[in-house]
């Protein structure tokens, strides 16, 4: 053996370990037996799965348009005739009757989602690629000192090992300017490399070895019509050695070095979902050669400097440490078991940033229910868009990061709806405008469900809606707001069209609507889910409605219409707070029937729309506390997420660490039991559902800086939890609302220094603290604060910096 060279693997790996960032690293002592120990990469088109195995190596490849299915008209086009008998069962409290009704005429035509199965069916499920495996000549050979990490600041995946006292290394990376997957083999020692390199799918894929290339081809199923086409091609690179093929792999033997090119891509059209693009492979093939002429090196660096202009807009310290030998999943356990580690949530909020990046590309589709990472042939839910929170959940974070640009694509996708969703309008409600139900896909599906007891919520499209104006207010992007606007008004229109008047009082409510996935049990016993006006829907129609009544004006439209929305905003059910205190979920005051369902519908009105604050309606933010209390602290995944978002907004940090305490449960692959985190932090409904990382990045996000109400108010630390970890830190790059980008230090729990840039110009509210105060560049003072804190107003210019001191 020789010593040297194993002293100085040792002296590497050791050194590796120590310099890993507790905030910015995901660590593993041992290769993934399942997915949900893998390392994931991606740049929002193509992703991977990073096993790190020294013998056997198998990595899940994905490519974000790759879905089963296709285009279908799945509405039933006379279900309209059957609304008013509907609405008058409604009205007289007939409620069972009336979800019969709607289970027979209101879904969709045809199977639907196939019951969340619909690989096989006309919907269509996010499939999984294929795999790329890698096996060692030595496969079976024993290695040590192994370690597999992934840098969140340069979205690299590196791999060490040792065999026969030689140290391996596998890189790899996912490039956005080069959309390849790049992954660099190399060894200690000379000639030591040698493996065989193949992919493979299970079904619907041909594969063909070319020399260095290996192709793998193929088309999906439409329901029992041929869909979409895919191509794929890996590209082999030695150094040293030999290298030869079979109809299977290429074999590697005895190289110095090996570096794998990938790249995938299908024939979706992202700009026209009916018309398919030309046969994939030549682009594939060219975006290889693009890449293999290039050096590693460069092809690298520009991965990681486009990756970097990214992650580096937005960070979050805390300060303190641990161990810095423990790994992810160790961590999460100490964790769960309330011991310090100042540095997990900072890592948590990091890597919900790392995976939108990786899973959200400008010109692509949105981030799915799994973003961009499925091993499955029939994805859990078909990996499709849930839209009664689920896709929303996803982008929350992004505005407030300063992630913005990688909205695009479901800015884009929610644009796309309106063509479908306005013939849905017409065929189920006889209404003008556009709507879109529960679930959806890349082929514009915007019926409602087979199921009327989950199917039939009627303000999914209106929900996407609210991320177009999010994004306006974050931004004062007016060229946005106005290509937008039509959308915003389109669904707006729908539900005024939609409303009629409840018996009760008057209001003016929707029918027939129900609260997402949640049921209720009426004075005489009937448990159904069937309702008009859930305080969801209200709450949204305030929002939208609102929305658009301030976007008409700012672009010197619609005058008319809006002051007609404005009456009709006027006349909308209000918020009501039920016998026991809490926030009712029903139009009347009816019993839960499920007391701690994961859905919190109701409390949309708190988060992500701003209707209930602390300080504008104090009665409702009690009634909002008791829910909270009563719905308990426990749910899945996303459901924790909601709760950090909620509890921050009612300014209680140490509430909101409970919940990521919880959001970070250790989690069990083999046996999932409960909401919490696998031990690749990938978010456990359970299965894996990608919108609890999103929604918990966003929940802390809220807990260090807030925007929202009728003003626009920025408040800085406004949650911040007593816990000692807590106590000192510092933000760069958080945005807010009016187009402001905000860095700020703490210690001992209170703000020390702030700095507010303002690219836009205009007024900035700000809640100030108690003896601080605003000075512009050249030092006037602007603003100061006495004994307590204070909102105080000051204009700024465009490009303008501002101190808080």
């Amino acid at each position: 053996m020789n010593h040297v060279l194993l002293l100085t693997g040792l002296l590497a790996l050791s050194i590796s370990a120590s310099a890993q960032k507790q905030d910015v690293s995901l660590r593993f002592k041992a290769p993934a037996a399942h997915y949900q120990e893998a390392l994931p990469l991606g740049n929002g088109k193509i992703g991977a799965l990073i096993t790190g195995h020294p013998g056997n190596d198998r990595i899940t490849l994905n490519e974000i348009s790759l879905w089963s299915g296709g285009v279908q008209d799945a509405d039933n086009d006379t279900a309209y005739r059957i609304l008013p008998r509907i609405q008058e069962y409604l009205l007289h409290g007939r409620n069972r009757e009336a979800q019969e009704l709607l289970q027979q005429y209101f879904v969709c035509k045809g199977e639907g989602s196939g019951r969340g199965s619909g690989a096989k069916k006309p919907f269509g499920a996010y499939q999984v690629l294929g795999d790329l495996q890698l096996l060692w000549k030595d496969s079976l050979a024993s290695w040590t000192n192994y370690q597999r990490t992934l840098d969140l600041e340069k979205a690299v995946a590196t791999t060490t090992w040792q065999k026969d006292g030689v140290t391996y290394k596998q890189e790899a990376w996912i490039s956005i300017p080069a959309n390849i997957l790049a992954i660099k083999i190399s060894a200690s020692r000379k000639g030591m490399i040698s493996l065989s390199a193949s992919l493979s799918r299970k079904e619907f894929a041909s594969v063909t070895v070319q020399k260095d290339h290996i192709i793998m081809q193929g088309q999906l199923p439409n329901g029992d019509k041929p869909g979409m086409h895919y191509a794929s091609a890996l590209q082999v690179k030695t150094s040293g050695g030999t290298k030869t093929t079979t109809d299977k792999n290429i074999q590697i033997e005895n190289a110095d070095e090996c570096l794998l090119l990938f790249s995938a891509a299908t024939d979706y059209n992202v700009a026209d979902y009916t018309k398919p693009k030309a046969d994939p492979l030549p682009g594939v093939l060219n975006t290889l050669q693009s890449a293999a002429a290039k050096q590693y090196g460069p092809l690298m660096s520009d991965h990681v400097k486009r990756y970097a202009q990214y992650f580096n807009r937005n960070r979050f310290y805390l300060d303190g440490n641990i161990s810095d030998t423990l790994s992810t999943p160790e961590r999460l356990a100490r964790y769960f078991e309330q011991q310090p580690d100042p540095q997990l949530p900072v890592l948590y909020f990091n890597y919900g940033r790392y995976l939108l990046i990786s899973s959200s590309r400008p010109g692509g589709l949105p981030a799915n229910l799994q973003g961009l990472w499925a091993p499955e042939y029939q994805t859990p839910w078909n990996g499709d868009y849930h839209i009664n929170i689920n896709l929303q959940m996803n982008y929350w974070l992004a505005p407030m990061t300063g992630l913005a640009d990688l909205a695009e694509p479901v800015h884009h996708y929610t644009k796309g709806l309106v063509k479908t969703g306005t013939k849905t309008a017409k065929a189920y409600y006889n209404a003008p405008g556009w709507v879109a139900h529960v679930i959806t896909n890349p082929w514009g599906f915007t019926s409602p469900g087979e199921g009327a007891d989950w199917g039939s919520t009627l303000t999914g499209g209106a929900w996407l809606c609210e991320h177009l104006w999010e994004h306006f207010r974050y931004t004062k992007d007016t060229a946005f707001l106005r290509q937008y606007y039509p959308v915003m008004k389109g669904a707006a229109s729908f539900l005024r069209a939609i409303l009629i008047k409840e018996p009760k009082h008057g209001w003016l409510v929707t029918a027939p609507s129900n609260s997402p996935e949640h049921s209720y049990i009426m004075p005489d016993g009937t448990r159904a889910n069937t309702v008009m006006g859930p305080a969801i829907d209200m709450q949204i129609c305030r929002e939208l409605f609102g929305a658009c009544i301030e976007a008409a004006g700012i672009l010197k439209t619609d005058a008319a219409w809006a002051t007609e929305l404005k009456e009709v905003r006027k006349q909308l059910a209000p918020n009501q707070i039920g016998a026991a205190g809490d926030l009712n979920e029903w139009l009347d005051d009816w019993k839960d029937g499920e007391p701690h369902h994961r859905h919190i519908s109701h409390l949309y009105a708190l988060h992500p729309y701003d209707e209930i604050t602390p300080w504008a309606t104090p009665e409702l933010t009690t009634a909002v506390r008791e829910t909270l209390r009563q719905r308990g602290d426990d749910g899945t995944g996303w459901s924790l997420a909601w709760k950090i978002n909620f509890w921050a907004r009612l300014g209680d940090g140490d509430h909101a660490l409970v919940l990521i305490h919880k959001l970070l449960r250790p989690v069990d692959p083999v046996k999932p039991v409960g909401g919490g985190s696998y031990p690749n932090l990938f978010s456990a409904h359970p299965p894996f559902q990608i919108d609890g990382n999103f929604g918990g990045t966003s929940g802390i996000g809220e807990m260090l800086l807030q925007s929202h109400g009728d003003d626009q108010t920025i408040r800085m630390l406004p949650a911040l939890p007593t816990d000692a970890d807590w106590q000192s830190g510092r933000v760069k790059g958080m945005h807010a609302r009016g187009a402001f980008i905000i860095d700020m230090d703490w210690k001992k729990g209170a703000l020390t220094t702030a700095r507010i840039i303002s690219p836009k110009g205009g007024t900035c509210r700000l809640l100030l603290p108690a003896g601080k105060t605003v000075r512009n560049a050249k030092g006037g003072v602007l603003a100061q604060a006495g004994n307590k804190a204070e909102v105080v107003t000051f204009t700024t210019i465009r490009s303008g910096v501002y101190q808080v001191q």
